[in-house]
């Protein structure tokens, strides 16, 4: 486990013992609070970071403190998560900040950026470099506490009915794709939809959209996307890293105890850890299997796919940052970090995974 990810977490269960030692001032109090979520029931991944924090919080509060879990759909659709929690529908949601770029574009750099950085950057970001106070100032006008709740690690780059060897086999290309990689897409020549993922299956199946992303091998394959798009594309370059959030109601958050709120946060920073070691245990099985089992066919991007989607990205992400005053500052901050570990990147990480090639 890298070093953010463990300090987090150890930091985060050693305070969990504290929290339930010291005096309780509410002793009594019983809190239940309601969680919707953007993902089906128990997927892998997000659906499962979701599940372990409703259940971790009530074993850790001896019950006192309990969240009832819902799938999307159940309450509000996946994509309406974060206003359910801003108007007070709900205490609590879990999803991903990219679906709400429609309300700030600068929702995308507490995701995942194309060409941006991986998992350990990014947490080291928050937690280090200031972007968690940056966090919480994009989404106070939401009526959101964010927190990191889940990470799925480096995603595919999707699956896709006909073989893309070149620009032109993606032009008018409809593919589903979220966040700022939608625009990255848009600018290849590509036509994104935005499709909760209950719904892939049947949009790819019915020609709604001719190719799909959504996550990595273990997350994919019960959705079944294998069946109608057989070809399974890397890198993702437009999704480096799959932070996943936890949103809570401001009022909320303000109004539990101390010790509900600590015992919260290192659940949550519990379920982004398993999130990432989930993902780099059960990924290369379920790749196995699809190859495997489903016929899936594996393929890479040309050169000229690549090296032009880095060309756009990066105008892309500057032109991002000049969309709202907190955007400039959001990138200037997350550039200085990468810009800072860079150095100390080059010679530990890369060389480390040059080594095993």
């Amino acid at each position: 486990m890298t070093s953010p990810n463990r300090r987090r977490l150890i930091t985060g269960l050693a305070a969990t013992p504290a929290v339930l030692a010291a005096p309780a001032v509410h002793a009594q109090e019983r809190i239940r609070w309601r969680m919707a979520t953007s993902w089906p029931k128990n997927l892998p991944g997000p659906g499962v970071a979701a599940a372990h924090i409703a259940r971790r919080v009530g074993e850790l509060t001896g019950g006192r403190f309990e969240i009832q879990l819902f799938a999307a759909g159940e309450i509000v659709p996946a994509l309406q998560v974060l206003d359910a929690v801003g108007n007070g529908t709900v205490e609590m949601g879990h999803s991903a900040a990219f679906f709400w770029q429609g309300k700030n574009p600068a929702t995308n750099f507490f995701t995942t950026i194309p060409f941006g950085p991986d998992p350990v950057e990014h947490l080291a970001w928050l937690e280090r470099g200031g972007g968690q106070a940056l966090w919480d100032e994009l989404y106070r006008p939401f009526g959101a506490k964010p927190l990191v709740a889940g990470n799925t690690g480096p995603s595919m780059a999707g699956w896709f009915k006909r073989e893309v060897n070149s620009l032109a086999d993606i032009r008018g290309l409809k593919l589903r794709v979220q966040g700022l990689g939608a625009e990255l897409w848009q600018r290849l020549g590509a036509l994104p939809v935005a499709i909760a993922p209950g719904d892939l299956l049947i949009s790819l199946s019915s020609g709604v959209i001719d190719a799909a992303e959504f996550l990595g091998p273990v997350n994919d394959l019960p959705l079944g996307l294998y069946k109608p798009a057989p070809f399974y594309y890397a890198p993702g370059f437009n999704k480096p890293n799959g932070t996943a959030e936890a949103l809570v109601h401001l009022s909320a958050w303000e109004k539990i105890p101390g010790e509900f709120r600590a015992v919260l946060e290192a659940v949550c920073s519990e379920a982004h850890a398993r999130g990432l070691t989930e993902a780099q245990a059960e990924n290369s099985g379920a790749l196995v299997d699809l190859v495997g089992q489903h016929q899936v066919q594996l393929r890479r991007f040309s050169p000229e796919i690549i090296n032009s989607a880095r060309k756009h990205a990066q105008e892309l992400v500057q032109d991002l940052a000049t969309r709202s005053p907190l955007g400039t500052r959001i990138l200037a901050s997350l550039d200085a970090a990468r810009e800072k570990g860079k150095t100390w990147r080059r010679v530990s990480f890369s060389s480390a995974l040059a080594m095993q090639e």
